[in-house]
């Protein structure tokens, strides 16, 4: 394969001839062959963002050639189209703060640059890395930044589906709200409830997890991008940064804006941490619905069997017809998966000194992770499931009739005491609460009807008055 040699600061190496990426990125390959993970597409283009506004932001103040700038410019817009992608090739795990990758952006863009110019790859005295791809910034501010770009846009593209969950539950709690079934509460019958009302309460779950996830995407708003190596903004124009944010908003319609203190948007990833708990807090509730749903939907002929999932494909090699709760079971482990890379954020968050947190690249592809599969597995569990959910109504009803949990609606007519003795004769007998109350002519048959009717204890009152 046909080489160039470039040199840094460590010295000369050799870089493959057709590579956009440049001798730093070598080393980083080199040096980092841990995982072969990379970063988040979205991070990429983030980072491409930046690189953009910020050639633009400065050839506006005068500090960059017009024609460098475009070029960086164009090479950005190829990058955001989706080419040179192969060329982004630093492992998620290197050296601290993200400064491998980002010197991989640099040399990629600036490589390309370069050709735009009619110059050859590698020729840095027509565009370098450096000194034009990465005039007034430093890793310690543009990787936050592009880490808070990035989260931000890929949670733009989580919460419509988190929407439309919340709305395919809202239209199921419609569909169910006339069957009645019994609650639970112990893994114990309970009084009657209406399976439409349970349903209702998984959507106003969604939703608030919804807004809590909303509220940390406006949190990645404010950027720090400025800053330079330790937030003072060292070697920028003081209007820069104001420039830069404002070719960002342009391009997003999204309204960044820049922080108030760029040294705390350096040392602090409070933001990056609010977006992931908010996404731990989902993926906490999630699992405790799906738990619902399996539950619910267990059987057909030994479990609960109140409701069926839509059968998605054969539930086992061995035993024939044999259905399994298979998306719920998927939204399970990502939601598992979700919640370990929240603990990686949260360590990684706390890990910061002084005016730096180096650990900012395994924030970046943890955060990242979490939404693509939230947002992928959301999609799928919301189609291939609670939309196709149906209910066995007549099951509810026996189930919920049968109850001994009847019995709580005589506590203000007959006393908890006596109630107690009807449940137990209940079971002893094995009659149901209205045989019994019948039997031993504690009420009359109007007070039955109006005391004891399942339906009616769904919704606040005190029974029969």
């Amino acid at each position: 394969m046909a080489t160039r040699i470039e040199k840094d600061s460590l010295g000369q190496k050799e870089v493959p001839g057709d590579a956009y990426y440049g001798l730093q990125s070598v080393r980083a390959m080199e040096n980092f062959p841990i995982s072969g993970l990379r970063k988040h597409a979205r991070m990429v283009e983030a980072m491409a963002m930046v690189k953009k506004a910020a050639a633009f932001a400065n050839a506006e103040l005068g500090l960059l050639k017009p024609e460098v700038s475009k070029a960086i410019g164009a090479a950005a817009d190829e990058v955001l189209a989706g080419k040179l992608r192969d060329h982004f090739v630093v492992d998620v795990y290197q050296m601290g703060a993200g400064t491998a990758f980002h010197m991989n952006v640099n040399e990629v863009l600036a490589n390309r640059a370069i050709e735009l110019l009619g110059g050859k790859k590698g020729d840095h005295t027509i565009v370098h890395p450096n000194d034009h791809v990465n005039m007034a910034q430093s890793t310690n501010d543009v990787i936050p930044t592009a880490m808070r770009i990035a989260s931000r846009l890929l949670l733009q593209e989580l919460l419509p589906v988190l929407s439309d969950l919340e709305v395919a539950l809202g239209a199921k709690a419609k569909e169910f709200d006339g069957i009645l079934k019994s609650a639970r509460t112990h893994l114990q019958d309970a009084v009657p409830i209406r399976l439409g009302q349970e349903f209702a309460a998984y959507a106003v779950t969604i939703g608030k997890c919804r807004e809590l996830i909303a509220a940390a995407a406006r949190s990645l708003e404010e950027l720090g991008i400025g800053g330079s190596a330790a937030g003072t903004g060292l070697n920028t124009h003081p209007q820069y940064r104001f420039k830069l944010v404002e070719y960002l908003r342009a391009w997003t319609n999204i309204n960044w804006r820049s922080a108030p203190d760029m040294r705390e948007a350096m040392q602090s990833n409070l933001p990056i941490a609010e977006a992931s708990s908010a996404l731990r807090l989902l993926a906490l509730e999630l699992t405790r619905i799906c738990n619902d749903l399996r539950l619910l939907a267990s059987g057909p002929t030994t479990g609960f069997a109140e409701i069926v999932l839509p059968a998605v494909q054969p539930g086992s090699s061995i035993m024939p017809g044999k259905v399994n709760p298979s998306m719920a079971e998927m939204l399970n482990m990502v939601c598992f998966q979700v919640i370990g890379n929240d603990l990686a954020v949260a360590m990684a968050v706390q890990a910061g000194q002084l005016e730096l947190n180096v650990m900012m690249p395994v924030m970046a592809y943890n955060l990242h992770h979490s939404i693509e599969i939230l947002k992928n597995a959301l999609r799928a569990f919301t189609d291939r499931c609670v939309v196709g959910i149906v209910a066995d109504a007549d099951r509810c009803r026996r189930y919920a009739e049968s109850s001994m949990a009847l019995a709580t609606a005589l506590n203000t007519h007959i006393g908890y005491a006596r109630a107690a003795e009807v449940v137990k004769r209940a079971l002893r007998e094995q009659k149901t609460i209205i045989d019994v109350v019948r039997n031993e002519k504690l009420l009359t048959e109007d007070q039955i009807a109006q005391i004891l009717d399942p339906i009616k204890l769904t919704e606040p009152g005190l029974p029969g008055r």
